[in-house]
C-alpha cells in the first residue's frame, strides 16, 4: 500500500462524514481471513511504537511499593501504593474504575504476586496487567520517565479470540502527515507478523468514530 493510496482515503473517510460536536477518532479495522486462531503462531499480539501520538494523551498507573514511589510520583497520572491495595481488592467498583480511567498499568516486580490478588481479575479481564512485552513490569530503583513517554506512542495489535484487529490511529484534527505515517506502521508491522502476509487480509476499512466505513481498495 502507497502512502499516496493512504492520504486520499483519509481525505475521502473526513468528506463524508458529518461534521460532530466533538473531535473524533479515526479507527482503523482490519478483517483477517485463513487464520486458525487457536494456533499460537496465526494469533496476533504484540506491542508497536508508532512515530507520533494517537492525538490524545495516553493515561498511566504504577502499582508499586515505597521503593519507587519518588521516582513515581511526577513521572505518571496515578500512583496507587502496595498498603492501598486491599482497598482496590475489597471494592470491584473502584479497582473498575482505575481500570477504565487509564490505558496501561506499571508493576513493581517484587510485589507482582500481591498486584496480581488485588487487581488481576479485574485488569486481567481488560489485558490491562502491567506487561513485560511492553517494560511494564520494572525493578524497584526503575526510572520511569522514558517508559511513560514511550508509552504515550505505544499499542497493542491484538486478534486472539476474533479474526478482527481495530484500533485507532489518531484523531481527526491532527497533522495528515502523522496520521498516513501511524497508518503505514501498522499496516507494515501487521504484514509483517501474519504467516500469509496479504493474503491474510479480508478487507481493510478506515473510518471516523461516528461516520461511514470506507474500505480500502
Amino acid at each position: 500500500m502507497e502512502r499516496k493510496q493512504v492520504k486520499e482515503l483519509l481525505q475521502k473517510v473526513k468528506s463524508e462524514s458529518r461534521k460532530r460536536n466533538f473531535i473524533q477518532t479515526v479507527d482503523l479495522i482490519i478483517n483477517l481471513k485463513n487464520l486458525d486462531l487457536k494456533k499460537s503462531d496465526d494469533q496476533q499480539d504484540y506491542f508497536l511504537q508508532l512515530k507520533h501520538t494517537l492525538g490524545r494523551k495516553i493515561k498511566v498507573c504504577a502499582l508499586i511499593g515505597p521503593e519507587l514511589k519518588d521516582a513515581a510520583e511526577g513521572e505518571v497520572d496515578t500512583v496507587i501504593m502496595v498498603s492501598e491495595f486491599d482497598k482496590y481488592a475489597k471494592d470491584p467498583k473502584l479497582a473498575k474504575k482505575l481500570a477504565s480511567e487509564h490505558d496501561y498499568f506499571i508493576g513493581q516486580a517484587n510485589i507482582m504476586p500481591k498486584i496480581a490478588t488485588a487487581f488481576g481479575r479485574v485488569l486481567g479481564s481488560r489485558g490491562k496487567m502491567p506487561n513485560p512485552k511492553v517494560g511494564c513490569v520494572v525493578p524497584p530503583n526503575a526510572n520511569l520517565a522514558p517508559l511513560y513517554e514511550k508509552l504515550q506512542t505505544t499499542i497493542r495489535i491484538f486478534a486472539k479470540k476474533s479474526p478482527v484487529i481495530h484500533l485507532a490511529i489518531g484523531k481527526e484534527d491532527m497533522d495528515e502527515k502523522e496520521l498516513v505515517d501511524n497508518f503505514m506502521t501498522i499496516y507494515d508491522s501487521i504484514m509483517h507478523h501474519l504467516p500469509n502476509s496479504n493474503n491474510n487480509i479480508k478487507s481493510i476499512i478506515l473510518k471516523l468514530t461516528m461516520g461511514a466505513p470506507v474500505r480500502v481498495k
